[in-house]
């Protein structure tokens, strides 16, 4: 069951009345079907309070549970790494990119390389992009996503390796060939 489905099952079952008092993230989240803002988008940072307002960097990482991106350049923090005794290494602290909620975020537009909404369309050959609703252009997905996060397993099982003879043997049989199997004697 897909974490949206989760979501919204949790919101029907809780009732009207703790609908209310669910986080209006939570109910957010079980609306959203698919993500405009993908692996690899450039995108703007538009909340006006954020310290790093209208700082553009590229998409590292979407997390869709908690409804944030982690965006490459854009709003470093310290976080702290554990040490290990036995090894004689000490802990320290780094700074890296932190998480910004989706929301305060916005696409670039590839021909004004400003911040833009956008829609979805159907090209002539029915495939379906995103266009900037500024400047009209078609904003391609990233190349990066035809690129596994987590590659395939590639391991070889003993019961992929066996012989044609055991690949072409009859192992199941329907029912109904068993009831012409019956009437036969």
């Amino acid at each position: 069951m897909s974490t949206r489905a989760k979501l919204m099952e949790r919101l029907l079952k809780s009732g009207t009345d703790s609908v209310r008092k669910n986080k209006p993230q939570l109910r957010e989240a079980a609306k959203k079907k698919k993500w405009d803002i993908v692996r690899g988008d450039t995108v703007q940072v538009i909340s006006r309070n954020h310290p790093e307002f209208r700082k553009q960097g590229v998409v590292l990482e979407v997390n869709r549970k908690a409804d944030r991106i982690t965006v490459e350049g854009v709003n470093f923090g310290p976080f702290r790494m554990k040490g290990d005794k036995e090894r004689g290494i000490r802990g320290q602290t780094i700074t890296k990119e932190r998480s910004l909620h989706y929301s305060n975020v916005n696409l670039v537009d590839p021909v004004t390389g400003k911040p833009t909404r956008i829609t979805k369309q159907y090209l002539e050959d029915g495939t379906k992009v995103r266009v900037a609703k500024k400047s009209g252009a078609v904003i391609p997905r990233p190349e990066i996503l035809t690129l596994r996060k987590r590659p395939m397993s590639q391991v070889v099982t003993a019961s992929c390796t066996g012989s044609d003879e055991d690949v072409w043997e009859v192992t199941y049989e329907s029912p109904t060939d068993r009831q012409i199997d019956k009437n036969d004697f």
